[in-house]
């Protein structure tokens, strides 16, 4: 079930609108949040209703409209119905935070891998994005004023892999691909991509991080994580850039993680 939050100013072309995916928690939550104190209207897609909706009462009253859409990225026509959802109650898109993704189960080497958890990581980081994208760009490409900016979310993982991370260390490098091509093929309609990758920000997905993380040379050791919010606000200064100017790749990281280096 969809829900909306509204603000005394309605979506009436002069907000920019904004889907964000993945906007349950971690870093799209914050996105999600930040867009929305900046006056943005956003559309928080996610699996679980009640995780979006928690999402939506974490921005501050005065911001933006929230409309909360479950969606399952990897599924087409869920993916369809968001974007529909979104051009008729905002009737158009300025911005796709290609956010949803798993890591898959951890330190399980590519030996042991189930091809189901394989393909699981596949469809959610790799294909999921893809469908996402492809609404978006239908959808950039016909409005008025046409154009629109899809921002992907990479990882530390598209350039250099984590072990026993084959799943998602693959769809990274992908989304790397992905993004590149979206980029050249949105050029003549005014729709900018780019990518953020993203390296040890504090969520729930890196908790364990802290305590301890599996190195390249076996041992196990405590990295060090950064504020979530400091991603926000550079997807932020992303999003918020003028089409003629694009960020096609932001590197963001816990400056101590072991990145520059690894292995």
């Amino acid at each position: 079930m969809n829900t909306v939050r509204t603000t005394d100013e309605e979506s009436s072309g002069v907000r920019k609108v904004a889907v964000v995916t993945g906007a349950g928690s971690g870093i799209g939550r914050a996105v999600a949040v930040e867009l929305l104190s900046a006056g943005w209207s956003v559309a928080l897609a996610g699996r679980r209703p009640e995780t979006l909706a928690q999402t939506a009462a974490a921005a501050p009253a005065g911001g933006g409209t929230a409309l909360t859409v479950r969606a399952d990225v990897s599924r087409p026509e869920e993916v369809a119905a968001l974007f529909g959802a979104v051009r008729d109650r905002f009737g158009r898109l300025d911005l796709l935070f290609n956010n949803a993704g798993t890591f898959g189960p951890g330190g399980v080497p590519v030996e042991e891998l189930p091809y189901e958890a394989w393909r699981h990581v596949v469809d959610t980081n790799l294909n999921g994005a893809f469908l996402c994208a492809q609404a978006a760009y239908r959808q950039m490409k016909e409005q008025d004023p046409r154009g629109g900016r899809i921002i992907n979310n990479g990882s530390i993982s598209a350039h250099t892999p984590r072990p026993h991370s084959v799943a998602y260390t693959a769809t990274k490098h992908a989304l790397t691909g992905l993004t590149k091509s979206l980029s050249l093929d949105g050029r003549p309609y005014g729709i900018a991509v780019g990518q953020i990758d993203i390296g040890n920000a504090a969520t729930e997905m890196t908790a364990g991080m802290q305590t301890g993380a599996l190195q390249a040379n076996g041992e196990t050791a405590p990295e060090p994580v950064m504020d979530v919010a400091d991603v926000a606000r550079t997807v932020r200064h992303m999003a918020e850039l003028p089409l003629e100017a694009n960020v096609q790749f932001a590197t963001v990281l816990a400056t101590a993680m072991p990145y520059v280096g690894r292995g």
